[in-house]
């Protein structure tokens, strides 16, 4: 299967519409995935799976998936998410936004169209994502004993350092940071972490509410349209412009939030620390 190149993406800018050429074909299962030249949806990253995929149309059939596909320059088959036996950005291939449909794509040029409604849920909970982390790396700042990497605003990395897994939800995310002896190690104090809490989500929530009321523009940076292009996340916040490395896709300003809450618990054991994030 000639390709002609990985996909151009335009939803980095938070386009949701385009019209473009199908360029090849591959089964995903029982269904049908259709690879365009150039594409408005976010597909779901098999490395960091944490912005679940667009749906919408394409050519006038419902998108109910949307995965990363890579196939090697000269080779003809497709490898799908997991599958893929390469890092992401080898070179001598060709990475892909695949679009999957129950019937088969009929036409040659198709207009594809997002659903907005779940576009705009899933950037609210993504961009809420990386405000509520920085918000606890600083509510965490005094915890640690020896010298980290620090975030943008120069606070104590903890989201990064502690980080397992990130999921984005419709107007909301969780993540949930080990607490193991590894991270006690790099000098991160977990004594009392129970009983501070509730002072610890309060501090989260209030810094939360200010970046809000300040209505700071929140922007992507992409190099390339290229979908394996390392787009970065930027944010105008009152203590200064921050950046952070991010795939996914994002609201323009704070103040489009409305309202984020910032929820913590630990796991029973006390090993896993959760934090929920709810916008509204």
């Amino acid at each position: 299967m000639e390709i002609g190149g990985s996909t151009l993406v335009s939803y980095p800018a938070g386009e949701v519409r385009g019209r473009s050429t199908v360029v090849g074909t591959v089964p995903v299962g029982d269904r049908h995935g259709t690879i365009v030249a150039e594409t408005p949806f976010h597909p779901l990253d098999h490395t960091w799976p944490d912005q679940p995929a667009d749906v919408g149309t394409i050519g006038g059939l419902d998108v109910v998936d949307c995965v990363t596909g890579a196939v090697e320059d000269g080779g003809e088959t497709v490898h799908l998410g997991e599958d893929i036996p390469v890092r992401r950005g080898t070179p001598g291939w060709s990475w892909l936004v695949v679009h999957v449909t129950e019937a088969p794509v009929p036409d040659r040029e198709v207009e594809l169209a997002v659903n907005a409604e779940s576009r705009r849920a899933l950037s609210a909970g993504h961009t809420a994502c990386h405000l509520t982390a920085l918000a606890l790396n600083a509510a965490l700042a005094g915890r640690w004993r020896k010298e980290v990497p620090a975030d943008g605003l120069g606070h104590p990395d903890f989201d990064q350092t502690a980080i397992t897994s990130s999921r984005i939800l419709p107007d909301g995310s969780k993540d949930v940071y080990r607490l193991g002896k590894s991270l006690r190690r790099k000098g991160f104090t977990t004594e009392g972490l129970a009983e501070d809490l509730p002072g610890i989500a309060q501090r989260v929530n209030e810094r939360l509410k200010e970046w809000i009321a300040a209505d700071v523009p929140v922007w992507i940076d992409s190099p390339s349209p290229e979908l394996i292009a390392r787009r970065t996340w930027h944010c105008g916040l009152p203590e200064g412009e921050v950046a952070i490395p991010c795939g996914g896709t994002h609201l323009s300003r704070t103040s489009q939030l409305g309202s984020v809450t910032a929820t913590l618990e630990l796991s029973g054991d006390g090993s896993e620390l959760v934090m929920h994030t709810v916008v509204g």
